[in-house]
Parts: C-alpha cells; sequence; structure tokens
C-alpha cells in the first residue's frame, strides 16, 4: 500500500506526523489527546479508554493513569540494577563498566576489547563494539550524543522516561559457544501481569531479520506473531534457566499490572537484561488480532477490581 493509499484510509496518520515529527508542536498536546491520535494512526480506530478491552489499549490507559514513582527506577538501565540485585542477587546483574553523562568524558582505553555502550533513558541508543580494530570512537560518540539529546517521553508519551537521568552505560560484551553475541544473542522476554508470568517472547537474528516467538510457560508455542517479524524458521529449544526466568521475573514485577522483564542465558548462565512496561509503546498489532483482546483480559486496571 502507498502513503496515498495510507493516509486515505487513515487520514489521522497525516495529522499525527505532523506532531510526531514537529516535537515543539506535539509537546503542545496534552499525553491523552496525543495518545488518542497515536493510537488511531497506528491502528486506524479510535483509542477507547473508558472501558479499554485490547493489551495496546490498556497500556495507554497505564500510560495515562497507573503513575507510581518507582516506575522511574524499573525503566531507567543503570539504576534498576541496584532493584534488580536486591530482589533476585547481584550476580543476574550485567556488570557496569562505567557511566557518564557525556560521550566525551569516556575514556575508552579504559573499556575492554570489547564492550556495549547504551544511554539509561531510550531505548535502541545502543553501540557495540565487538572488535575495538574495527571500532569508530568518533562515530560511536556522535551516535550517543544523538540519543542523549533525544526526549524518549515525547515519542509515546511513556511518563516513566520523562524523569529518568539522560547518561551513557558500559557493560561488558556477552557472546556464548553458539557465537550469538551481544547484538545478536536470544532475548527473553518474560510477560507479567500482575507478576504472573504468561507469555515469552523470544528475539533472534537481530543482525539480519529479526525473528520473534511466543511461549507460553511451559514452553509450548503459541500461534502469535507480530506484523512486521517472522517466527523463527529453526525450533528454538527450552532454556536452562526457564523456570528460573519465571520466579524472578514474578519477583521483579510483583503487583505491577503489566511488566515485561528481560533475560538472557549465557552458556546456561542467566542474566537480568532490563523491564518495560509499555512494550512497542502499545502500537503494535498482533496476528491474529484476537491475540490483543487476550492478552489485554489478564491485565486488570488498578481500581477496577484489583487494588
Amino acid at each position: 500500500m502507498n502513503l496515498f493509499k495510507k493516509i486515505r484510509n487513515n487520514p489521522t496518520k497525516l495529522v499525527f506526523n505532523v506532531f510526531f515529527r514537529i516535537p515543539p508542536l506535539g509537546r503542545c498536546l496534552p499525553d491523552k489527546t496525543y495518545l488518542k491520535l497515536q493510537y488511531q494512526s497506528a491502528f486506524g480506530r479510535k483509542l477507547n479508554l473508558d472501558a479499554p478491552q485490547t493489551f495496546n489499549e490498556k497500556l495507554q490507559w497505564l500510560k495515562l493513569y497507573d503513575r507510581r514513582p518507582d516506575y522511574c527506577t524499573l525503566v531507567d538501565k543503570a539504576a534498576v540494577k541496584a532493584y534488580v540485585a536486591e530482589r533476585i542477587g547481584a550476580e543476574y546483574v550485567i556488570p557496569t563498566l562505567g557511566v557518564w553523562e557525556d560521550p566525551e568524558q569516556i575514556d575508552f582505553s579504559t573499556l575492554p576489547e570489547r564492550f556495549v555502550l547504551k544511554c539509561t533513558h531510550d531505548s535502541g541508543g545502543v553501540v557495540i563494539c565487538a572488535d575495538r580494530s574495527q571500532f569508530d570512537p568518533k562515530a560511536a560518540k556522535k551516535r550517543l550524543k544523538r540519543s542523549l539529546h533525544t526526549n524518549f517521553y515525547d515519542m509515546g508519551r511513556e511518563w516513566p522516561y520523562r524523569d529518568v537521568p539522560p547518561r551513557i552505560l558500559a557493560e561488558p560484551y556477552l557472546s556464548d559457544h553458539s557465537g550469538e553475541d551481544g547484538g545478536g544473542l536470544m532475548d527473553y522476554k518474560v510477560h507479567t501481569f500482575h507478576g504472573v508470568p504468561r507469555v515469552i517472547l523470544t528475539c533472534r537474528n537481530r543482525h539480519q531479520a529479526l525473528q520473534e516467538d511466543f511461549f507460553d510457560p511451559q514452553w509450548r508455542h503459541l500461534e502469535i506473531r507480530r506484523p512486521l517479524h517472522e517466527n523463527s524458521p529453526e525450533p528454538i529449544a527450552r532454556p536452562e534457566n526457564l523456570e528460573r526466568m519465571l520466579h524472578f521475573a514474578a519477583l521483579l514485577a510483583e503487583d505491577i499490572p503489566f511488566a515485561r522483564v528481560d533475560f538472557y542465558e549465557i552458556d546456561g548462565r542467566l542474566y537480568f537484561g532490563e523491564i518495560t512496561l509499555y512494550p512497542g509503546s502499545g502500537l503494535i498489532a498482533f496476528e491474529p488480532e484476537s491475540a490483543d483482546w487476550e492478552l489485554g483480559q489478564w491485565i486488570e486496571l488498578p481500581g477496577t477490581g484489583r487494588e
């Protein structure tokens, strides 16, 4: 479908793109108005905030009305480490090599031969050094500066990010004997609903074409997918630490209406990745569409039956 047809079928998309691409203009809109435009632009239908039913609708509601102060710590990639260490143990936390407010403060000579740099306040601001001989510090600084100046809250009104101080975090480069590395490691994303793990999403092959597969807690493959990514063409083995992942996810997401808790498994050893409260900002469809409704039924909104 070409751009003209997309706009003709969903005129709101054109209106929203104006506000999205001009951040100062978008900031003039109240959160509720912005999210209504964004949701209708993404799905071609109105956002029901009075009686939300689907997973994506309820994520929008939670953005607006579930404002626990500790969420700011949970989404901060540096600050969350103390929370995780206290809840499940420091041995499951990826070590921190350094934290800086400005890329110019980084002394790359003090970092190991292989490392990862990421911003604490956004999603996707990552620089991977897999081979120092091929690493370009100037390009890395440029990318990090761009990420530091990106206000992630502006993009999807995910309010916890608004108060996360933008910093740069350095961590060791992770790899396992399968040849998968810091950018291609299998990512296990445990979807918890009120502290109960119900779905695990695996992500692999990030360097080429990302593959995603959904499983239930018994590691049965679910016939659910998201339109932009195919399933893996080969079976995905049950992780050695599955039960531990599920247990830890429940501990870390206790009493939260929805939270996705990510893990890596490196040569049989488990590491915490991050906590995400609004996957895809609640703007990614499911196939079949009924999965959006089914996942939504596991979220009981605060004040509507669950305190």
